[in-house]
């Protein structure tokens, strides 16, 4: 399936929802990365002060050269959120969001209303 994602800004929380789909070639992921900049700026916070819930359910298994660019936009400073939640499905694609994520301290859920209330701090809901 051909990489899909999509951005549900959420302003007054600050919270960006982000869903991302099928099999992401490295150009796929540079697109992503810049759309993800242009939502960013439109939420109106300063940098890294937004929450970011990114539900991968839908992901294919990726390239272990995907995988590393996701490393970089993780880790990339202007687009790191404040507290960093992932809605996962199947075991390899979350063992391999949990790599391209190590540099980050993210919870991962497997229902997106509990991903939520743990970035808003609505919950103590343990990540799966």
């Amino acid at each position: 399936m051909k990489a899909e994602y999509s951005f549900d800004p959420d302003t007054a929380h600050g919270l960006m929802r982000v869903r991302m789909a099928g099999f992401f070639e490295p150009g796929d992921v540079a697109r992503f990365a810049a759309d993800l900049m242009e939502q960013l700026a439109q939420l109106g916070r300063p940098p890294n002060e937004h929450l970011t819930l990114v539900d991968i359910r839908a992901m294919d298994i990726q390239s272990q050269q995907a995988v590393e660019r996701f490393e970089q936009v993780l880790a990339n400073s202007p687009m790191r959120s404040r507290r960093l939640a992932f809605v996962v499905g199947r075991s390899l694609s979350r063992m391999q969001i949990k790599r391209a994520a190590s540099s980050r301290d993210a919870g991962y859920f497997q229902a997106p209303e509990r991903a939520e209330a743990w970035l808003l701090g609505k919950d103590d809901a343990a990540a799966a």
